[in-house]
């Protein structure tokens, strides 16, 4: 028998580092070639480990929320037949490993070679009764339910939710891909109301539950907190009225064939894209420690997108040279890459602007937080119809209020201001939009 030390190899330009996020093997489990064993995340992205060999997984390098370097043992797998082995991993996989024949260099954690319990695949709350009292109060059936249902891929909010309803996630099928959604257990709940089943009323009281802040979480919280520590943010709202805006949308959607759905968002790009040229200042990064603000020659919008793993941002690439349609299209696509975690490592960087919308949840109005090292971040908010005076006259208008947020070390009160008036010209007079 001989040990194989897979190493986590560099997944990322100027990585040094990455965290665990998930575990999809634990100790004592036979992994096959190409079998995937680990989640990692990256300040970009989430990257599939997967195995190199085929064996038995004897040691792990931590559990999820740990970091892990570059060049550091990530799994210890004991495989059989130690020459064969090695020529096979020096032909796949130089550099990425090393084959040992009976021993494996230590862990910072040691007692990690003989945890039993497994580890969590998906992030997990944690439960305040303590781990004797859980396993003494389970049962052999109950345990491999929990198993079966641990390997099912679904948020914390997606799990929380079906244990308060009593719906086992196996029993679930996914609409879309393997992950389980919100809407799943909505298609499974109508469905179980055919067959007599009700959903059990949720207690008034709950145990007091404790979850490790890991993962995408975890970026989220450092990037705010960097934000708000390093950027003396201030933000500007303005009434737009979007009557006319919503008629030309509603006329573009009447004759759209096979193109996708436009909404808002299409053509406040396209707004923004117009009236940036003038306001250079806006579409800009800000290098605090050197002292350098870039602006930007072109337009790298990130979009805001709200996920089941929490708040990521693609960006759309040049989206200057892009038509509403090419818009809306490359918006969807980047939208569903990003639930699905999908997205690549290159679509998740180098934003020179950031828009960040709730929808139909848009409030009266937000004050969104900057994409460091970005400098302003725009946030329209959702459309409500109010009687307004046009003249002497009375009329019923759809009105939106617009935020942006701004970095006040690069940007003044009257830059964003004047921004705003020069994107509320436009969308009042949407034929402005599409005159060259």
């Amino acid at each position: 028998m001989a040990r194989f030390n897979f190493r986590l190899p560099d997944i990322g330009e100027g990585i040094s580092e990455a965290e665990i996020v998930a575990w999809h093997v634990k100790i004592g489990d036979r992994v096959e070639e190409d079998q995937q064993i680990a989640d990692m995340m990256t300040d970009k992205a989430t990257v599939e480990m997967e195995s190199p060999v085929a064996g038995t997984v004897v040691e792990l390098a931590g559990e999820v929320g740990d970091q892990v370097s570059i060049g550091a043992t990530l799994v210890v797998i004991e495989i059989e037949g130690e020459e064969h082995a090695a020529a096979e991993i020096e032909a796949e996989a130089p550099g990425a490993a090393v084959i040992e024949p009976a021993v494996v260099e230590s862990f910072s954690h040691p007692e990690l070679a003989t945890k039993p319990d497994p580890l969590p695949v998906r992030a997990e709350p944690v439960e305040s009764l303590p781990s004797s009292e859980r396993k003494d109060s389970s049962s052999a059936s109950s345990g491999r339910t929990e198993e079966v249902a641990r390997h099912v891929l679904a948020s914390p909010a997606v799990r929380a939710r079906a244990r308060d309803l009593g719906i086992d996630l196996a029993q679930v099928k996914a609409a879309e891909g393997d992950r389980i959604r919100h809407a799943d257990l909505d298609a499974y709940l109508r469905y179980a109301a055919g067959q007599g089943y009700h959903a059990p009323y949720a207690s008034r009281a709950r145990a007091d539950e404790q979850i490790k802040v890991i993962g995408m979480r975890r970026r989220i919280a450092e990037n705010m907190a960097a934000s708000k520590r390093h950027i003396p943010h201030f933000t500007y709202v303005d009434e737009i009225d979007v009557t006319e805006l919503e008629r030309v949308r509603a006329d573009l959607n009447a004759t759209r064939g096979s193109r996708p759905k436009l909404t808002m968002l299409p053509l406040l790009i396209v707004a923004i894209c117009r009236t940036l040229p003038d306001f250079p200042m806006l579409n800009a990064r800000y290098d605090d420690e050197a002292g350098v603000v870039t602006r930007s020659g072109r337009v790298h919008l990130g979009m805001a997108t709200q996920t089941d793993a929490g708040l990521t941002v693609p960006v759309i690439r040049d989206a200057q040279d892009r038509n509403v349609w090419q818009l809306a299209t490359e918006i969807a696509r980047l939208a569903e890459a990003a639930r699905a975690a999908k997205l690549k490592p290159e679509e998740l960087g180098g934003g020179t602007i950031t828009v960040t919308s709730l929808g139909p949840l848009g409030g009266i109005a937000t004050t969104p937080v900057i994409n460091r090292p970005e400098v302003a971040i725009i946030g329209p908010n959702k459309i409500v119809e109010r009687p307004v005076f046009r003249g002497d006259d009375i009329v019923r208008a759809k009105l939106m209020n617009l935020s942006i947020s701004c970095d006040h070390r690069v940007v003044d009160g009257w830059d964003a201001a004047s921004y705003v008036q020069a994107l509320k010209k436009l969308l009042e007079t949407p034929v402005l939009l599409f005159a060259d």
